[in-house]
């Protein structure tokens, strides 16, 4: 780890999130992963989808291996006030989920679900019988 951390705001952490400039907030701490952008398994895709954020979760959720973790003191380059840290946003479920765009019942769907498989069915049964009476 560095000798003497130094303290962000998370307001300039986020602006660093190009693939030349890459910062990671990682359990309050800030990890500069610019020079791991070409090695990083997952790609540099993956960790610039985690600037601007705490990425914590993403970090975690992918249950990265103890050589991974040992890694890190590599990049940690300071610790972040925690304070200017945005809280999560809840997801908020839409207030028209069920609208139905096309204005075309569910059972009208349903029945055209059944029905076609069966026309197309009977169609090659009498494509199959008119081309073998003709080969008869």
């Amino acid at each position: 780890m560095a000798s003497d951390p130094k303290n962000f705001v998370f307001d300039d952490v986020i602006k660093h999130n190009k693939t030349k400039d890459c910062w990671l907030v990682i359990d309050g701490k800030v990890y500069d992963v610019t020079p791991f952008m070409e090695d990083h398994p997952g790609g540099d895709e993956v960790l610039l989808a985690a600037t601007g954020k705490d990425a914590t979760d993403d970090f975690e959720d992918v249950g990265h291996s103890d050589d991974a973790r040992g890694m890190m003191h590599k990049y940690y380059i300071g610790e972040v006030d925690k304070a200017t840290v945005p809280k999560k946003r809840a997801y908020v479920k839409p207030a028209d989920s069920n609208y139905n765009h096309d204005k075309t019942s569910e059972f009208v769907i349903k029945i055209l679900q059944f029905i076609v498989p069966l026309v197309i069915l009977g169609l090659a049964f009498v494509v199959r019988s008119y081309t073998k009476e003709k080969s008869a």
